[in-house]
């Protein structure tokens, strides 16, 4: 394939001629081999410009740069976009592509949506596939771990990979850094959720506005002319400011919620394992019981169901299913039940929003107290570690304060100003245990019968990282698999 014929298909004039045989795309310039096009971008610690002269000696024959970089031996794609006009450009290469394609973007659930996606879309007898935090979920359950939103490159290689497997419906999540960056450009998306707002990421982005006018990227420009945006309609001001941008772009609204217009959440009653619903959709009443605990999950299977429907779903088969969707990896899992009774939930909760929606969810179901494990991460949003220890503290019976991943800073400092958040009055049911293994162990320890324990944070992380930059370390860590060893009498020592 040409650099023109592929220039010709993105819209995107060329200045020189580009009669050029191309094999491939890179923005690593170790990568590039003979006819790769090399993106060469501004990054927040790196310079990809820097490495230009490296890709052109290893055979790129054309540069995506901004027009002010330096391109000699290769020909120069100008623009002030660069990231935009290589993923559009790639996007040209990496064909064929699964046929319905959606995105859901959010401060929470976006894992938990398109996974939810996919398997009521496998129920239905779809060859379906998902891409998020988790990795690729591909139709016969197999998991590749990766970024919630790989580098455009891989993306894109990933989308046409899974296609020539036979997969035909793809659900992504689509996060505010990689829609700021354009890692998910190119494709046509029939149709974009948009799951909920709260603080996160503030140490990337300068402000909530900005924060939030990233994820609305995706109702903006990614989604397609004449698709439909998806919205759960539990987030106040900011639904209203995303319903908005999907009216401004005349994409077809589909609402979901207590005050959704197209799935209308009529009630909800928790039970031991999950919960019952009754929802209106299609001037139908129904009534089914979700095995899922959570009241966020209501709002993730919801959302899901929107999406299948709108990208022509059939009614009865999304409903069937919603039945019979299954929990995923480090979202509210149970990990294990302790010889006492009590059970054990792992959740990926990280923000002071998402911590409190697990402990709303888990409250419903507890006869005795809720004990809550939890930390904050290093090298990340400062501004929300005493938030989240007010929220533990205020939402908790008991709540222990350990290390999460504390990469570059000291884990004592980091804990300390968890610590600040916690309110006068409740530090009594507040502990410190630095270790998050003897933190685990000493909340299964504690807990009875009636008690549920909760360890927020990580989720389906398989590692604890420590240190940064040549001192970085992962230390092999499973939440889940701790939870069982401690649970089993090996404790904080196993």
């Amino acid at each position: 394939m040409t650099l023109a014929t592929l220039a010709q298909d993105a819209g995107i004039a060329l200045a020189g001629p580009a009669d050029i045989s191309v094999t491939g795309f890179a923005i690593d310039n170790r990568k590039v081999a003979p006819g790769t096009v090399f993106g060469a971008f501004q990054g927040i610690t790196v310079n990809g410009e820097d490495f230009i002269p490296q890709a052109v000696a290893a055979g790129a024959v054309a540069v995506v740069a901004r027009p002010e970089a330096k391109v000699d031996g290769a020909l120069h794609i100008a623009s002030a976009m660069p990231r935009r006009t290589f993923a559009l450009l790639a996007a040209q290469y990496f064909k064929p592509v699964p046929d319905t394609i959606v995105a859901v973007t959010g401060t929470n659930g976006k894992t938990s949506t398109v996974e939810m996606t996919r398997q009521l879309w496998r129920m239905s007898g779809e060859r379906a596939a998902s891409i998020g935090t988790l990795g690729v979920t591909t139709p016969d359950e197999s998991v590749s771990t990766g970024l919630t939103t790989p580098d455009i490159v891989t993306f894109l290689s990933n989308m046409s990979g899974l296609a020539r497997e036979g997969v035909t419906h793809v659900a992504y999540e689509a996060s505010s850094h990689g829609l700021s960056q354009y890692r998910n450009e190119g494709l046509r998306v029939a149709a974009a959720a948009f799951t909920n707002f709260s603080r996160d990421h503030l140490d990337y982005h300068a402000s909530m506005d900005e924060y939030f006018d990233a994820k609305m990227r995706l109702f903006d420009e990614v989604v397609d002319a004449g698709g439909t945006a998806v919205v759960w309609t539990g987030t106040g001001e900011w639904t209203a400011r995303a319903i908005e941008r999907a009216r401004n772009r005349e994409l077809r609204l589909f609402t979901v919620g207590e005050q959704g217009e197209d799935i209308r959440l009529l009630a909800r009653s928790p039970t031991q394992l999950g919960q019952d619903l009754e929802l209106e959709h299609g001037g139908t009443v129904r009534k089914l019981r979700l095995p899922l605990i959570g009241e966020y999950q209501v709002a993730n299977a919801l959302t899901a169901a929107g999406l299948v429907l709108a990208t022509g779903g059939d009614a009865g088969q999304v409903w069937d299913g919603v039945a019979r969707l299954q929990p995923v990896r480090g979202r509210l899992e149970r990990a294990v039940i302790t010889q006492a009774g009590a059970p054990v939930y792992v959740d990926y909760a990280h923000t002071p929003d998402a911590l409190e929606a697990a402990i709303t969810a888990l409250r419903p179901h507890v006869g005795g107290r809720l004990i809550t494990v939890f930390g904050a991460g290093g090298d990340r949003d400062q501004g929300k570690r005493g938030p989240m220890g007010q929220v533990a503290a205020q939402a908790s019976d008991i709540a222990i304060i350990t290390d999460d991943n504390p990469r570059g800073e000291d884990p004592a400092a980091i804990r300390n100003a968890v610590m600040a958040g916690v309110p006068t009055g409740t530090s009594a049911n507040v502990r410190e245990i630095g270790g998050r293994r003897e933190a685990i162990a000493a909340a299964i320890q504690e807990a009875n019968a009636e008690d549920i324990v909760l360890i927020a944070g990580k989720g389906h992380e398989q590692g604890q990282i420590i240190g940064s930059g040549e001192t970085m370390k992962i230390l092999p860590f499973d939440d889940v698999t701790v939870a069982r060893e401690c649970a089993a009498g090996q404790g904080a020592a196993a």
